[in-house]
């Protein structure tokens, strides 16, 4: 015997089904107006790029064994620039590696930190090597540059960074590296002869 057709909810499940429908077209028209709201917005403003330097290096407490270990300390002082008038940036933590002809001699970082507007940040790092083993290649070339008076450095820097624009926030952050090189560090109880360095910033 054939089931007689309910009108009513044949016409329950079409309504239902253009409400559900109805609901997904307005937040995915409120997503995209608010994504194009602020491309429009960050693209008018357009940010500019971040400036870092290395203002001053100098090192103290060289010593290099017969056995190709390295003991020093590098005292360093990095220069980061936001030049946006608009746009404010917080840091995740900074991991920083110093290299001589890409092999790594030291390591640091510098904590989380926030930087305003138009603002120069600066830091005096203080880096060392603790009985850093090196190769014979490195060793070698080291003691040359020794007997020069004056060695050649380069410092990485890699971090994690969103940008604050008003009361808005970027939610994920962007990862950032920075190259400074070359850095010519003469030996001596000063940086004497040293030039500032502008880094190269990749995002």
């Amino acid at each position: 015997m054939a089931t007689p057709n309910n009108p009513t909810q044949n016409l329950v499940r079409p309504t239902r089904f253009k409400l559900v429908r109805l609901i997904v077209i307005v937040l995915l028209a409120l997503i995209i107006f608010v994504g194009l709201t602020v491309l429009i917005i960050w693209l008018t403003i357009k940010p500019k790029k971040l400036a870092y330097s290395i203002d001053d290096v100098a090192i103290h407490n060289y010593y290099l064994s017969n056995a190709n270990h390295l003991n020093a300390t590098y005292n360093l002082t990095l220069s980061a620039y936001n030049p946006n008038k608009k746009v404010s940036i917080y840091y995740d933590k900074v991991d920083i590696i110093v290299l001589y002809d890409d092999e790594t001699i030291s390591r640091g970082t510098i904590d989380a930190f926030y930087q305003p507007k138009i603002n120069t940040t600066r830091f005096k790092l203080n880096l060392a090597s603790h009985d850093v083993a090196l190769p014979d290649r490195i060793a070698r070339d080291l003691k040359v540059e020794r007997t020069l008076g004056r060695i050649e450095l380069r410092v990485k820097l890699k971090t994690r960074i969103r940008f604050k624009l008003g009361m808005w926030k970027s939610r994920q952050y962007d990862h950032m590296k920075v190259s400074c090189a070359p850095l010519m560090v003469h030996f001596s109880s000063s940086s004497k002869g040293f030039k500032r360095t502008m880094c190269d910033v990749d995002f």
